[in-house]
């Protein structure tokens, strides 16, 4: 079984201090074929402050100084995790017009503009209510997102239900999310199975069919490790999941394209 992670973060993400040398031991060490490293651009900061640019010579570098050590028994590939793409289009393009660019996650990790823009991990969910308003705002962006050029793969599509300390239906939002899937289909684009280091399989499965039905057939796969600990994470079992739901490929990316293997 070919084995991939293609969610993952280094020391140049704000929340990691794992350099991409240890990332990649710890991906050998699990057996990976393939690692991505997909550190953080979001266009709103933490608290929703408007960022328009990202520091990529620093990320670049350090690309280039590992992933050829690694030629033979592990493929890395340049990734970026991109949040928030659709408020400023003319950022996206500049900071995605990168040759040496392999995979986009697109990400939505904040409530909108309008809403203050505060990262999800720090929104109060102190009720039911609360965290439907959440997710209203979440899938609504993600929503707009969908429509966009600005991603290869629509990512953790679950992210909020993390931080909220109850059992929250998505059943509210299944019309939202034909349309998100349609969208991302129709723009042969996909979404990710974020297991979370491992925490979040069986969750995804109700996702997975729901894509399959809307015309989905590009999915990756993703541990969202920030440490070398949770590199891999899932990655196995995830591969599971997706035969569960009927896929028969997964994908992994090189300069943007999709390439297809077989579960």
């Amino acid at each position: 079984m070919y084995l991939t992670d293609y969610h993952t973060h280094t020391e140049r993400s704000p929340d990691s201090s794992a350099p991409l040398a240890e990332m990649a031991e710890a991906a050998v060490a699990a057996g990976l074929d393939e690692l991505c490293v997909t550190d953080h651009c979001d266009l709103l900061g933490l608290y929703g402050e408007p960022v328009d640019g990202y520091d990529w010579p620093p990320a670049l570098e350090q690309y280039a100084a590992v992933a050829p050590r690694y030629a033979g028994k592990l493929t890395i590939r340049l990734g970026l995790e991109f949040g928030m793409g659709h408020l400023n289009p003319e950022a996206s393009r500049a900071i995605l017009n990168r040759p040496e660019l392999d995979f986009v996650l697109g990400s939505i990790h904040n409530l909108c503009p309008e809403k203050g823009g505060t990262d999800f991990y720090y929104v109060d969910y102190p009720d039911d209510a609360a965290c439907y308003a959440a997710l209203d705002d979440y899938f609504t962006s993600m929503a707009q997102l969908a429509v966009t050029d600005f991603y290869n793969v629509l990512s953790h599509i679950i992210y909020p239900l993390r931080y909220m300390a109850r059992p929250i239906s998505l059943d509210r939002y299944g019309d939202l999310l034909d349309t998100i899937f349609r969208a991302a289909a129709e723009r042969g684009r996909g979404i990710e199975i974020n297991t979370w280091r491992g925490r979040t399989l069986k969750e995804w499965l109700p996702i997975l069919r729901q894509f399959k039905a809307r015309g989905g057939e590009i999915v990756t796969i993703g541990s969202d490790a920030h440490t070398p600990d949770g590199v891999g994470k899932g990655s196995a079992a995830a591969c599971a999941l997706l035969k569960d739901a009927g896929f028969r490929y997964f994908a992994t990316y090189e300069k943007r394209k999709a390439v297809f293997h077989t579960l």
